[in-house]
């Protein structure tokens, strides 16, 4: 399985963070390659996301299954394709540095089975740390704009 752990420092306190990341509808349209996603219940979903991975270029269904949530820090989340051969798992924590500071951590991991997972596992190496990174700088970016919207309000 292949693993990608990003963190930033945001200007903010922990609870914004934990009022962006625990509704999924927030971060869901953040995933690079997003095309849409509906909510099936509070933790579970269905992500259509657009791939781009060297040569093989396809859209999927991903359902996502929130795992745990642990007020204010934690959301852990489980994924798969639909027909079960990409899975993965993932996570966004939150540490609090100081009242108006929180270090958020986004982690993500992928693995495809069967022959297209031995043509493509490899590519993922690589594929996933910047898909990790860019996720998580989204979703810094989006909670970092919200914030600054509404302090202008």
């Amino acid at each position: 399985m292949t693993k990608s752990v990003h963190q930033v420092e945001l200007e903010t306190p922990i609870s914004t963070i934990w009022n962006f990341v625990s509704d999924m509808n927030n971060w869901a349209p953040l995933v690079p390659g997003y095309v849409d996603h509906k909510v099936l219940n509070e933790r579970q979903s269905i992500w259509k996301i657009h791939g781009d991975i060297g040569i093989v270029q396809r859209t999927v269904s991903i359902k996502i299954q929130i795992i745990e949530w642990i007020e204010p820090e934690t959301v852990v989340f489980q994924m798969s394709t639909l027909n079960g051969t990409c899975k993965g798992n993932g996570y966004f924590e939150a540490e609090a540095i100081s009242s108006t500071q929180t270090k958020m951590t986004g982690c993500l991991s992928v693995h495809i089975k069967g022959m297209m997972g031995t043509m493509v596992n490899p590519v993922l190496k690589t594929f996933v740390p910047k898909v990790g990174k860019d996720f998580t700088e989204k979703v810094a970016a989006e909670i970092m704009e919200r914030e600054t919207a509404r302090a202008t309000i």
